[in-house]
C-alpha cells in the first residue's frame, strides 16, 4: 500500500530530476525498440527478442531506481535523499541480477544480440545530455 502512495506524492524540488530520468527511460525504449526493428530485419526474430530482452533488463531497474531516488529532494529531507538513493541503488542491483537469472533460465536468447542491447541501455546516460536538453 505504501508504494502505491509513493507514485502520487511528488516533491516539487525533486520534479526535474524525475522528469529529466524518465526522459532518459523513454529514449532508452524507443532506441531498443528501433534497434529491434533493426535486427528484426537483419537476423530474424530471435535476434530481435533478444534485443529486447536485454534492453528491457537495463530499463526497468533504471525505471525502479528513477523512481524511488527522486522521491526527494531539499535540504530538509537530505537524509531522506541519502536514504532513497541507496536504497534505489540497491533494488536496481538487485531486480537486474533476478532478471538476468530470470532471462537465462527461461528465454532462448542469442548472447551478441542480448548483451549488446543491454550494454548499449547501460552506457546510454553517457550520450543522453546532447540528446536531451535540461531545464534548470
Amino acid at each position: 500500500m505504501r508504494f502505491l502512495v509513493s507514485l502520487f506524492v511528488h516533491n516539487e524540488l525533486a520534479k526535474p530530476g524525475r522528469k529529466y530520468a524518465f526522459k532518459q527511460i523513454l529514449l532508452s525504449i524507443f532506441l531498443v525498440f528501433i534497434c529491434s526493428a533493426v535486427t528484426y530485419f537483419s537476423w530474424g526474430l530471435s535476434y530481435a527478442y533478444s534485443v529486447v530482452a536485454g534492453g528491457a533488463i537495463s530499463i526497468i531497474p533504471n525505471f525502479v531506481f528513477a523512481h524511488k531516488a527522486f522521491k526527494y529532494a531539499g535540504a530538509r529531507s537530505s537524509e531522506k535523499v541519502l536514504d532513497s538513493f541507496y536504497s534505489g541503488v540497491k533494488m536496481k542491483i538487485v531486480l537486474t541480477a533476478i532478471l538476468f537469472a530470470l532471462a537465462f533460465k527461461f528465454l532462448a536468447i542469442e548472447p551478441i544480440a542480448f548483451f549488446s542491447s543491454f550494454c548499449l541501455v547501460v552506457a546510454l546516460p553517457l550520450v543522453t545530455p546532447f540528446v536531451i536538453e535540461r531545464k534548470r
